[in-house]
């Protein structure tokens, strides 16, 4: 890592810089060229990447077409960075509640509706239900206040699929499902090229 000093005076070179360049995220692309993750998308803000750059821990893949001055030099804005060293992926996918509404597809696992989530225990605590990947789902508010605390059984719903433990292969092919807001054309053939093609 930069000291602290150094970090500064890296950001001090760019602030004059118009806000417009907010807009210039970089892909972060593995040492081998598939995305560090999906959902949310590997990006970095271009300082980030212009400063490992310079680091020298990625080479540059894509750029945009605008440049960035520091006092001594112009450079073109990376669009897509790749790792010179790879990062093992996580095997073990935390317990959030991101994670959990990333696998069950940010839809009610009672009745398929996606607004208004929040979580239920299939069997309820006060039943000795635990609070874990096989017995938490992500559930609308209208499912969860008319489950209760019953079982299931006792209320008349039905789960769509069986709540399991994801492993992070699960995990990423789910975030593949949800392209991010923002794409940049020289990313698609870093984001898709595992993708099936169209017959």
């Amino acid at each position: 890592m930069l000291d602290d000093h150094h970090h500064a005076e890296f950001r001090t070179q760019f602030v004059r810089e118009p806000a417009a360049l907010k807009h210039f995220p970089a892909l972060v692309l593995n040492a081998d060229f598939r995305p560090l993750s999906y959902y949310p998308l590997s990006l970095w803000p271009w300082q980030e990447a212009i400063k490992a750059v310079f680091l020298d821990r990625v080479s540059i893949i894509a750029e945009y077409d605008e440049f960035v001055h520091s006092q001594r030099q112009a450079f073109r804005i990376p669009s897509v960075v790749v790792l010179k060293d790879y990062v093992k992926p996580q095997k073990r996918v935390a317990f959030t509640r991101f994670n959990l509404f990333l696998r069950d597809g940010f839809e009610c696992q009672y009745c398929g509706s996606r607004g208004d989530l929040t979580f239920d225990h299939v069997v309820p605590r006060s039943r000795g239900g635990v609070t874990s990947w096989q017995n938490v789902v992500a559930a609308c508010s209208p499912c969860n206040l008319r489950k209760a605390n019953r079982s299931l059984r006792h209320s008349g719903l039905r789960l769509r699929r069986a709540p399991t433990q994801p492993s992070a292969e699960d995990m990423l092919a789910m975030g593949r499902r949800f392209p991010p807001n923002h794409l940049h054309e020289t990313w698609m053939d870093f984001l898709y090229w595992d993708a099936e093609l169209e017959s």
